[in-house]
C-alpha cells in the first residue's frame, strides 16, 4: 500500500470510529422499547396513615409533589417501616422481560436521606434497586453517587431493569450512571417519592416529577 493510501485509509478508519462513537453517545435509553403511558388512576399514593393524602400530595399542571417528614408515622398502623409518600404505580407489575422507568425529578435544598425512586421487589431485600439522596448528590442505595449538585432543578431519570438476566441501569440526563446486578426476587413494581431513610435524615424530605413513563421491550 503507498503511503497516500495509507493516509485515506487512516483517515477513513478514524472518521468512521467517530460515527461509531457519535452515534453510541447521542443513543436514548428509551430507544427500542414500547411506551405504556401510566394515567393518573395507575398512581397509588402511599402516605402516613394518620393524615389526609392532600397534607403529603399534590398534583397540580402535571406536576406530583409529594413530601413528608421524619417524624411522621409509616404508611399503615403498626408497620415499622420509616414514613414515606410515594407513588407505587400500579397495573405495570412484572416478574421477567426488560422494563424501564423515566420521570423527570425535581429535589428542593435541604432534603436528604431519603429514597426517591425505587424497584421494589428482591430476594434478600425488600427493592432490587434504590435512587436516594445525600447532601445533594444522587446515589443508588448508599453509594456509589449517580450525579452531584441536583438540588433545585430538573433532572431526567431512566431505570431499566432487566429481569431476565437480572440486571439494572440508571441514567441521568441520558447518561448511563449505573450498571450491575439486581437483587433476584419474582415480581417487581416501580415507586416513586420520598421515603425515609435511617441514615440522617432531613427532617423535610421532598421531591416533584413530571413526564413519568413506563416502558417495555
Amino acid at each position: 500500500m503507498s503511503s497516500t493510501s495509507f493516509v485515506v485509509a487512516l483517515a477513513l478508519f478514524h472518521l468512521s470510529f467517530f460515527h461509531l462513537n457519535f452515534h453510541q453517545a447521542i443513543a436514548d435509553p428509551t430507544d427500542g422499547f414500547t411506551n405504556l403511558p401510566p394515567s393518573q388512576s395507575n398512581f397509588e399514593v402511599h402516605k402516613p396513615y394518620d393524615v389526609s393524602q392532600d397534607q403529603r400530595y399534590s398534583y397540580v399542571d402535571g406536576v406530583h409533589k409529594l413530601w413528608v417528614y421524619s417524624t411522621d408515622k409509616p404508611f399503615s398502623q403498626g408497620s415499622d417501616t420509616p414514613p414515606r409518600t410515594e407513588i407505587r404505580i400500579r397495573g405495570y407489575d412484572y416478574s421477567s422481560g426488560t422494563w424501564q422507568f423515566e420521570g423527570y425529578g425535581y429535589v428542593p435544598s435541604g432534603t436528604t436521606g431519603v429514597n426517591i425512586m425505587q424497584v421494589f421487589g428482591g430476594s434478600s431485600r425488600a427493592t432490587t434497586l434504590m435512587v436516594r439522596v445525600y447532601d445533594g448528590s444522587l446515589t443508588n442505595y448508599r453509594s456509589p453517587v449517580l450525579a452531584s449538585n441536583i438540588y433545585d432543578k430538573w433532572f431526567r431519570l431512566n431505570v431499566i431493569h432487566n429481569a431476565d438476566a437480572g440486571k439494572v441501569q440508571i441514567y441521568i440526563d441520558g447518561i448511563l450512571k449505573y450498571e450491575g446486578s439486581d437483587d433476584g426476587g419474582s415480581s417487581h413494581y416501580f415507586k416513586f417519592g420520598v421515603y425515609t431513610q435511617n441514615d440522617d435524615p432531613s427532617n423535610y424530605m421532598e421531591s416533584r416529577w413530571k413526564g413519568i413513563k413506563v416502558l417495555r421491550k
